[in-house]
């Protein structure tokens, strides 16, 4: 039975664009179906989380994050009677915006574009759903229901003050309400994606040799867990003790969000989707204490994963294959495949149309893709 507050599909705001219903999906359910079919979700298998896609096989990717960020959001939607759908439809779309080479690519490409407006992963994504995505006969985008964008744009929170100029464009014609914030579904997607990456961070950082399990059985959460199963399974082989550890570690996660939430919900007195955006503070969290635990366990990642020197290189090389592309693009719009030179025929010298379709293009691009158009265009990588 659905909670009071969940959003529910018999009461969606609607498509921007109306469209006759399916008669055996529901209005969420064909969002997460329309995002799964997407061209920018397949783009997803070759986009890095930390890594770059070429360094091995079993890293994880924006594809494999999605998937299991949508896993997760699906069992914690489900325990407190949210929408399932709609979680999931948000979560698979989070990322969809992200440029090649992960934070890296988007660091460099918001410096670049910061004369233009900026650049923001968020935003990028409301954008690729709303117009980049160019498949169907009666609209661009994916004509996605106003509470899927909504959970899109501000699943992190409200957005307020300066918008990034994709965000700020659509918001201005169709308003997502950034100040308030989004349905619990949606908050439900975005602590997924902090479970999923503190989990999977670790192990991909054991997996690159970055730090032992000795190393992290000094953290919080994370030396119980691996404590336990050294009871239970004494002398298991490494590569099972370090799963069945961090599953454990991602079972606390998982749990504490779950109690928490449900206290939280049941104390709001909330009794619709709308109230839940209308409350002051957000109503899917981890308790203090496990908060706590956590940026302890991000502080350590910081520091001997995404800023080891091994990874620092490769950021450096492959920011660098992002600022190349943005400068020769610039300076030779014609050297751009010829669908993306369309939108600039109609004002060839608009210097903040041509940098907003380069940055559309390298941000759709893949880790593969970005480095092959590097060397392609005659750039050598550093």
């Amino acid at each position: 039975m659905p909670a009071p507050h969940a959003s529910r599909p018999d009461r969606s705001r609607g498509r921007r664009i109306a469209e006759e219903e399916s008669h055996f999906r529901s209005c969420f359910q064909r969002d997460r179906d329309r995002i799964i079919h997407s061209s920018a979700f397949r783009r997803l298998k070759h986009k890095t989380q930390v890594f770059v896609e070429h360094e091995g096989d079993y890293y994880r990717t924006r594809l494999t994050h999605s998937i299991e960020v949508a896993q997760v959001a699906r069992t914690i939607s489900g325990a407190l009677g949210l929408n399932p759908e709609l979680t999931e439809a948000v979560a698979l779309a989070h990322d969809l915006g992200h440029t090649p080479f992960g934070h890296t690519g988007e660091d460099v490409l918001d410096a670049l574009m910061a004369p233009y407006g900026g650049f923001d992963h968020n935003a990028q994504a409301l954008r690729i759903v709303t117009a980049l995505e160019q498949h169907y006969a009666e609209f661009d985008g994916l004509n996605l229901t106003w509470e899927t964008l909504e959970g899109i744009a501000k699943h992190n929170g409200p957005v307020t003050g300066v918008l990034p100029w994709a965000l700020a464009e659509y918001n201005a014609d169709h308003d997502l309400e950034l100040h308030t914030h989004a349905s619990a579904e949606a908050q439900v997607a975005a602590i997924s994606d902090d479970i999923a990456y503190n989990n999977h961070d670790l192990h991909d950082g054991l997996r690159a040799g970055l730090f032992t399990e000795d190393d992290i059985c000094d953290l919080p959460i994370v030396g119980p867990a691996f404590a336990e199963v050294d009871r239970k399974y004494p002398g298991l082989a490494t590569n099972r003790r370090r799963h069945e550890g961090l599953r454990r570690v991602f079972g606390v996660m998982v749990a504490d969000v779950i109690d928490t939430s449900a206290a939280l919900l049941a104390a709001s007195g909330a009794q619709s989707a709308q109230e839940i955006r209308d409350l002051p503070a957000p109503v899917i969290r981890f308790s203090d204490p496990l908060w706590a635990d956590l940026q302890r366990i991000r502080a350590f990642l910081f520091q001997r994963m995404y800023r080891a020197p091994s990874v620092m290189a490769v950021r450096k090389e492959v920011g660098q294959a992002v600022e190349d592309l943005f400068a020769i693009y610039m300076r030779a719009p014609d050297l751009l495949p010829p669908a993306w030179q369309t939108a600039l025929r109609e004002a060839p010298q608009d210097e903040v149309r041509r940098a907003r379709a380069i940055s559309d293009y390298i941000a759709g691009m893949t880790d593969r893709f970005a480095l092959q158009a590097q060397r392609r265009l005659g750039v050598s990588e550093t």
